[in-house]
């Protein structure tokens, strides 16, 4: 079950951050962001803290100036974890907000922005985020996938998994520790069929890409390098499947 690490350096929720802009997509509240004719979409889930985080919506800005139409749906309709309420621990609070009632409500997202034309999808999951995008990747609703610090992700996940998959991991990380990770690795170098890559980032914890202080150099570094990598995938990966459907 998750513990500390896993809601550690909880972020200043604010629903006006970011350039883009609310809206209902596929039955959910979602902030969005991007070129309306854009052909090419990422979906980021969100961790706990849920889709007010500045430094997501951030994130989703930065893809979107990448040429993407980015999704940031929010999963848990108001409710978010909040660490200060005593009464509902992580713990308790999950059993409301389960990865898998996280993936089914990701299904109709994916039939609105077939909708507007969009004809390949990128996904890309951040602790909670990353069981729900590595379970689309089983059922290949989505062409591309990255898992950053994952919580909940197993081995028999990865094993399962039919599109191009990026693992980004801690090496402080109770969640994914570096063990599981070379675990993951291994299940993905014995999938030729599957494009997969595993890259354990050093001296950080599980979280980095997201909880960052702005004020701290050295950690926004550290995400920023994840965040690259991420976008660096979904153009090999969700731009290349484009590509080849012209030729």
């Amino acid at each position: 079950m998750s513990g500390p690490q896993c809601c550690a350096n909880p972020p200043t929720l604010s629903p006006g951050s970011g350039s883009g802009h609310v809206e209902q997509l596929g039955g959910l509240k979602a902030y969005v962001v991007g070129s309306q004719d854009s052909k090419l979409a990422i979906l980021l889930v969100s961790d706990v803290y849920g889709y007010e985080a500045p430094n997501l919506r951030k994130l989703a800005d930065k893809v979107a100036a990448a040429g993407y139409y980015v999704v940031v749906p929010d999963y848990f309709k108001g409710d978010p974890y909040a660490p200060e309420n005593a009464e509902r621990p992580i713990g308790v609070w999950i059993k409301d907000h389960g990865a898998d009632k996280g993936f089914e409500e990701t299904k109709p997202i994916i039939q609105a922005l077939k909708s507007k034309g969009i004809s390949k999808i990128g996904a890309a999951g951040f602790c909670w985020g990353a069981k729900v995008v590595v379970e689309l990747a089983k059922c290949e609703l989505i062409q591309a996938a990255v898992l950053l610090h994952p919580s909940f992700v197993t081995v028999d996940d990865i094993k399962g998994v039919k599109v191009p998959i990026a693992v980004l991991g801690a090496e402080i990380d109770q969640m994914s520790p570096p063990a599981l990770l070379k675990q993951f690795e291994e299940v993905l170098a014995a999938k030729s069929e599957v494009d997969g890559f595993v890259k354990i980032f050093p001296k950080v914890s599980h979280g980095w890409t997201m909880r960052y202080k702005v004020e701290d150099e050295a950690a926004v570094k550290c995400a920023e390098e994840a965040h690259l990598d991420m976008i660096q995938w979904f153009v090999k990966f969700v731009n290349r499947v484009i590509k080849e459907a012209k030729m």
